[in-house]
């Protein structure tokens, strides 16, 4: 049925604000129901732990240990099939490589590769990326819209389309499906923004081609600036931040949605795109959006940023929902798992500095290193929290991207180029261990009514 132009269907009509109070009416459960039945919302108990909903090999969050038969908070640790990624990250920087092909390859196949399977598997990505003909004409060009999240997974779709063996879900396919994937979501996310600059910023319109000799990194650099031009200290640090962004446990929103949507039989096009839609919320993928513009207010609000007492004032009135978007969150600050510190922060924060000195940004990197300092205390001061809380990654990675010129669009993106490693990984891990369709259960508290008869209704 074709679409009634003279309609705005994103109008909010008077019909629809009557139907939304009938929602409103109808639909709220009282908190202490989720005590009462003993519910963890969220899959999350009452100390902030995940609920146990899987087995996985592919990696492992550490943040406590037990100590005298108790369980205490200790520093965090990411493993990837079980090395660390702190010894993955030092591994290749003292060598000088970059990181997230290998990466790729020991998610996917549980091992590290040697020298030759890792030139191989470069090879075999750097032959994956390479678009059906006229798809970035026919399909990524075509309307154009500020959200490349949606744009990206319109085009995962659309590839389902040009894919003879789309369904088949056999182990040696759907590898190869991902494999294609990985290799073609810079691509796919870059010309989405390129389209997007053209058709409504009004900006010239290029589109390179990837280089085959150059890491994902340097593709994604090269592709997306005009002259293709960029810093080995960049280069190295986007890849840096592919890596530790390649996988953070099978429990988090996207790849649980990986899971769940994966154990349904659906193809792997379903089943990226499910998880896109996931990593796209500002729960999620977005939290270093909000850093970023977080701190473009405090700048605004803070005029001398040395000044710790001035810094320390403007995050209670974040807390007090005084500042910034009344949210009452110090972005960045604190993580779902990780208490006393997120290993991934870490490993990342040398290196931000390192680019903060290259690109004459010290000043706004001290006053990241502020707050950082001081937010824990705040939110101590001001907040009943039952675990430590320190800087995140989201922290640091937004203010990266900005140094690095990425418009603010392909923030989200770059996290699903990272993460779509882990996605694959998880993927192929359910559907060789393939069981039940996962249905976890809902207890219904609507008390029973009888039907009435239509004329009876009032």
């Amino acid at each position: 049925m074709p679409i009634d132009k003279s309609i705005d269907y994103s109008a909010i009509t008077p019909e629809i604000k009557a139907l939304t109070k009938l929602c409103l009416a109808d639909n709220v459960i009282e908190p202490e129901m989720y005590v009462k039945y003993a519910v963890n919302r969220g899959l999350r108990d009452l100390n902030g732990n995940g609920v146990l909903t899987g087995l996985t090999e592919i990696s492992e969050i550490q943040s406590s240990k037990m100590v005298d038969g108790e369980k205490v908070p200790c520093e965090g640790k990411l493993f990837y099939r079980g090395v660390d990624v702190e010894q993955i990250v030092s591994g290749f920087i003292r060598e000088k490589r970059y990181g997230f092909e290998e990466t790729v390859y020991l998610l996917l196949f549980g091992a590290l590769p040697d020298e030759a399977q890792l030139d191989d598997f470069k090879k075999l990505l750097a032959g994956y990326r390479s678009l059906p003909t006229n798809f970035v004409r026919d399909v990524i060009l075509k309307a154009p819209n500020a959200d490349m999240m949606n744009t990206l997974a319109r085009s995962v779709l659309t590839l389902y389309s040009y894919d003879a063996r789309a369904t088949d879900n056999s182990t040696e396919n759907v590898l190869r499906q991902c494999l294609q994937l990985i290799a073609l979501f810079p691509m796919l996310s870059v010309y989405g923004y390129q389209a997007y600059s053209h058709y409504v910023l009004d900006k010239s319109l290029f589109i390179h081609n990837p280089v085959p000799e150059l890491s994902t990194a340097e593709n994604l650099l090269h592709i997306l600036r005009a002259d293709g031009k960029y810093t080995e200290l960049e280069a190295r640090i986007l890849d840096l931040a592919l890596v530790l962004h390649a996988e953070h446990g099978g429990g988090n929103n996207s790849t649980f949605t990986m899971h769940v949507v994966t154990s349904s039989g659906t193809d792997t096009y379903s089943a990226v795109a499910a998880s896109l839609a996931s990593l796209k919320g500002p729960k999620h993928g977005g939290a270093n959006i909000k850093v970023v513009q977080m701190f473009e207010d405090m700048k605004q609000n803070v005029r001398d940023w040395t000044d710790e007492e001035a810094v320390e004032a403007y995050l209670r009135a974040l807390l007090h929902r005084e500042a910034f978007d009344r949210a009452g969150l110090i972005y960045g600050m604190g993580h779902a798992v990780y208490s006393l510190s997120d290993p991934r922060a870490n490993v990342f924060k040398h290196f931000v500095e390192m680019l903060s000195e290259e690109k004459g940004r010290h000043e706004e990197y001290a006053l990241y290193a502020a707050v950082a300092r001081l937010a824990p205390k705040v939110i101590g001061e001001e907040r009943k929290i039952y675990k430590g809380v320190s800087a995140n990654i989201d922290f640091y990675s937004g203010f990266v991207y900005s140094m690095l010129d990425l418009p603010l669009e392909l923030y989200t993106p770059i996290f699903a180029i990272s993460r779509i490693a882990g996605w694959s990984a998880h993927r192929i891990e359910e559907l060789i261990n393939a069981g039940k369709i996962i249905r976890p259960a809902y207890k219904s508290v609507k008390p029973r009514v009888d039907y009435v008869p239509l004329h009876d209704r009032k």
